[in-house]
């Protein structure tokens, strides 16, 4: 396989880099890197927001089953494809490109890629409308009003702009690692001191017999635990493949993951079980003692997130038009992102991006199935489509909506994701066969 290969950030690429395998000088993540991008990229108030919907649908007890359980098993799905990124050295739209076949690839890296910039302009809104909030409540100042809207949002997409200029490596292991890491865990400590302290006021005894209305049976409340995790499978190659052992990769990526997503989640449900009726997440955060730092943090550490998506997007777009290296698509993308968040009424979208992302279950348990029990020998994208992977994708895209629509009670995520790894298994080709353009 070619293994020309240049820094997104410094020359412009003769080869297609996202198509390329990394090479060994530029594999520099270790296992803190990995943890610390995780962990990171886990936290946010997307899903604290949305740890609070699962009470009253369930009860505490189910729900802290559901988010445990749920974690553990989406980090493990996302840190088995951190691993294969990192044995084969290929990003996420590569992973696609040897499964799916060169040509047929192109439909799952384009819906990634509608995907990944309609997350990335909700991901400035809830910025935007959080610096509002703080903006308002702590200051006076009306940044809810039109001029505040373009201002802050502005702000933020300049932010994201300037994060994107300067290498995807060095702002994992300089800022996130070394800074930013430390400041959001401090966040996470001093809220989840103060939310602890009002759930053991009103009786711990209590807090954990709280039942559920029954809206929500416990694999439904797992489907939606494990719906974040799995909204990062696209990703997770694009970073992965710097790693320098597959097995850092995985512990990192899995323990890094786990651990935000229970924290954030269980923090959600302490903070919807103490606020007032009719009190937002954000509001409710504020009015802790302390809340406006602490918020003011995890709102910084939601540009990891933006960077996150936009960069993977970037990769994908230059696995389809290489003459744009990664870093021009990623400054293009941001900048589009930006100006949508300006006019797009983003949160009526919510629900398509969901439905989107749900897209990628599928997806994933094919290229899992095909190319992970191998640790990537079966990579192979020599002919244009493989039409087996791809009906099985379709299929499971299927599957799914007719679980979550016909049988909610035994979640939708996980049967998906299994039945497709085990068809995409025995299906698998008998032989590998060699990537398009490279040498056997």
């Amino acid at each position: 396989m070619a293994n020309t290969h240049f820094s997104d950030s410094t020359q412009a690429p003769l080869t297609n880099t996202a198509l390329s395998p990394v090479p060994a000088p530029e594999r520099v993540f270790n296992w803190h890197n990995h943890a610390s991008l995780w962990f990171s990229l886990g936290v946010g108030l997307l899903v604290m927001q949305v740890g609070a919907y699962l009470v009253p649908a369930v009860g505490s007890r189910d729900a802290a089953i559901a988010i445990v359980l749920g974690s553990l098993i989406g980090a493990g799905l996302l840190a088995w494809t951190a691993r294969l990124g990192c044995q084969t050295g290929l990003s996420s739209a590569a992973l696609m490109h040897a499964t799916y076949g060169s040509a047929f690839a192109r439909l799952p890296v384009l819906l990634n890629m509608a995907q990944l910039i309609g997350w990335t302009t909700f991901e400035l809104v809830i910025m935007r409308d959080g610096t509002a909030a703080i903006g308002q409540q702590s200051f006076g100042l009306g940044l809810d009003s039109a001029w505040g809207r373009v201002l802050t949002t502005l702000l933020w997409g300049g932010v994201l702009v300037v994060l994107l200029s300067r290498p995807m490596t060095q702002l994992v292991r300089k800022i996130v690692s070394r800074v930013a890491l430390p400041l959001v865990i401090a966040s996470l400590l001093w809220l989840t001191w103060q939310f602890g302290g009002q759930v053991q006021a009103l009786g711990l005894d209590t807090f954990w017999a709280r039942p559920g209305d029954g809206s929500m049976g416990m694999l439904s409340a797992m489907d939606l635990v494990i719906a974040m995790p799995v909204s990062w499978l696209p990703l997770v190659a694009d970073y992965a493949r710097y790693g320098t052992s597959d097995k850092s990769a995985l512990r990192g990526t899995w323990l890094g993951y786990a651990l935000a997503n229970i924290w954030c989640y269980g923090l959600g449900v302490m903070v919807v079980t103490v606020a007032a009726p009719g009190t937002d997440l954000v509001s409710a955060l504020l009015l802790a003692q302390g809340g406006l730092l602490a918020l003011t943090l995890i709102l910084v550490d939601e540009v990891d997130n933006a960077f996150g998506d936009v960069y993977s997007g970037a990769v994908s777009g230059h696995s389809i038009k290489p003459t744009w290296s990664v870093r021009q698509w990623g400054l293009a993308l941001a900048v589009l992102c930006t100006g949508l968040a300006l006019v797009l009424p983003m949160h009526s979208l919510e629900p398509f991006l969901l439905m989107l992302s749900s897209v990628f279950v599928s997806l994933y348990g094919v290229i899992l199935g095909r190319l992970a029990l191998s640790g990537g020998a079966m990579i192979s994208h020599g002919k244009p489509v493989d039409w087996s992977a791809a009906l099985l994708w379709l299929g499971g895209i299927g599957c799914y909506h007719a679980l979550a629509q016909w049988a909610p009670q035994w979640g939708a995520a996980l049967p998906t994701l299994a039945a497709t790894f085990v068809l995409a298994w025995l299906t698998r080709p008998a032989s590998p066969l060699t990537l398009a353009g490279s040498k056997a």
